[in-house]
């Protein structure tokens, strides 16, 4: 695989875990809006989200490393 093509799949993981994140997100303001919810619930849902974020900066890094390797 090129640097390019790793640099370009690393990105396109990145937007796919930023819609994941995204999502759990909505669900966590959604149930604060609504006068809050199942806090252990809302609890995985935050985990979740930490777990997310180290996955993207991995992906981000990546990236970042496969685009420098290529120039």
């Amino acid at each position: 695989m090129t640097e390019m093509a790793a640099s370009d799949a690393a990105l396109q993981r990145t937007e796919e875990l930023l819609e994941r994140m995204r999502v759990h997100v909505d669900a966590l303001e959604a149930s604060a809006h609504g006068g809050g919810g199942d806090l252990e619930q809302e609890i995985e849902r935050i985990q979740e989200i930490n777990e997310l974020a180290k996955q993207i900066e991995a992906e981000v890094q990546r990236a970042r490393q496969a685009a420098d390797a290529g120039a």
